[in-house]
């Protein structure tokens, strides 16, 4: 049953890293867009594909911390009283310091609000934002897709090798390593976003940690193999049944 289950757990993450690996390159080029996007010389009257900067009223603003459904959000006024509601990823740096009242100026671009800039010239990207989801999606594929691969060997192994301890021990190893290399990939990411290092940074990080981590599963899942890992511990012995005293 507990192969079962990380069977399970793999599938659904190679799943998910798949589709976040075939979803790099057009983020790459959305966000290529974004950047050599024109200005526009006029309010644009529907949607376009140049970015216009328009300044906004801040009405309220809700960091929803604790909600785990649901994102940051703010509602942002025109000057005409019309109010645009945009939600964001995370509520740093700009949105955490949003208070009713203030002014800030919105990026619009195709028709959406993309990025909030403050008075003070602190830039945040909306969830519409294209600006940064490429390292998203990277980061995504590695942490599912070495969890995955991991968590597959390391469950389809035991299942050919049933009755032999030493290589369910061996799969065992794989398995929790297969953890370890999707958390490094996660905190990879989270630093490179609290950094904002390009793309490249994510490889370039993550794939010398990766490859610690796999001569670490390789040498403890051929320890296990070789018997290293086996628990040599004595038994505690049993009590022997004491005779009846002899009485007179």
């Amino acid at each position: 049953m507990r192969s079962v289950v990380w069977l399970l757990m793999a599938v659904v993450t190679l799943g998910v890293g798949v589709a976040s690996a075939r979803e790099v390159r057009g983020a790459l080029e959305r966000e290529r867009e974004y950047h050599a996007a024109p200005v526009c010389t006029a309010v644009p009257v529907e949607a376009s594909g140049c970015r216009w900067e328009q300044e906004f009223t801040v009405r309220s603003a809700a960091v929803n911390r604790g909600r785990r459904s649901e994102s940051p959000e703010a509602e942002l006024v025109l000057p005409s009283g019309k109010p645009w509601e945009v939600t964001f990823r995370r509520t740093e740096p700009v949105m955490s310091e949003m208070e009713r009242g203030e002014k800030v100026v919105g990026v619009i671009w195709h028709g959406r609000v993309v990025e909030v800039r403050d008075a003070e010239g602190r830039r945040q990207q909306t969830s519409d934002g294209p600006v940064g989801w490429p390292e998203d999606r990277l980061g995504g594929a590695l942490a599912c897709l070495s969890f995955g691969l991991a968590a597959l060997v390391g469950g389809l192994w035991p299942l050919f090798a049933r009755g032999r301890e030493r290589h369910v021990r061996a799969a065992r190893m794989v398995r929790w390593h297969g953890v370890g290399l999707g958390a490094t990939a996660i905190l990879t990411l989270w630093a490179q976003a609290s950094n904002y290092w390009p793309l490249w940074a994510l490889p370039a990080i993550w794939g010398p940690l990766a490859l610690l981590i796999l001569a670490s599963m390789t040498a403890f899942a051929l320890g296990a193999l070789r018997g290293e890992l086996d628990d040599d511990t004595p038994a505690p012995p049993h009590p022997q049944p004491q005779a009846a005293p002899d009485w007179p």
